[in-house]
């Protein structure tokens, strides 16, 4: 077995929001937990909201992105691990305090993950000069990096 030979099992962290372009990301992540035998940890950052409010017109929309609430992101994240199980991959959730990037990176450290799954949003544009997940994964992972395509333009 690897682990008796000295060699690190595979390990797989990847990233949700709940978004569609999240779900392909851990999708294929699962695909590849199930082709090697991994496991996978699931993570999602939040900030908590205590208290804050988010600007928008009444009953509209804000007009920037606001951070998910805890009890949102543990649902996502219920959601994720109970398809990530179903589909037959060994999967642990992690809800995280704190920015995506960052929640995704420490979680990497925690387990030694030989593998970092993100997708590809904020790549392209302006969002990739300002940063991104994807962007500040691939310069800070102290693993492999797996950076899914999907954008919806790219497919």
């Amino acid at each position: 077995m690897a682990a008796e030979r000295g060699e690190r099992e595979s390990t797989i962290v990847v990233g949700t929001d709940g978004s569609d372009t999240a779900k392909r990301a851990v999708g294929e992540a699962v695909r590849l937990a199930r082709a090697l035998g991994a496991e996978m940890h699931i993570v999602s950052g939040f900030h908590p909201l205590h208290g804050a409010r988010v600007a928008g017109e009444p009953g509209g929309e804000a007009g920037e992105w606001s951070p998910l609430p805890e009890s949102q992101v543990n649902a996502i994240l219920d959601e994720a691990g109970a398809a990530a199980r179903i589909a037959g991959a060994q999967a642990h959730i992690h809800a995280v305090p704190g920015d995506a990037a960052d929640a995704l990176l420490s979680v990497a450290q925690e387990v030694h993950a030989s593998l970092i799954v993100v997708g590809s949003k904020g790549m392209h544009g302006a969002k990739r000069l300002l940063g991104s997940v994807p962007n500040t994964i691939s310069h800070r992972a102290r693993c492999n990096v797996l950076i899914v395509a999907t954008d919806d333009k790219l497919l």
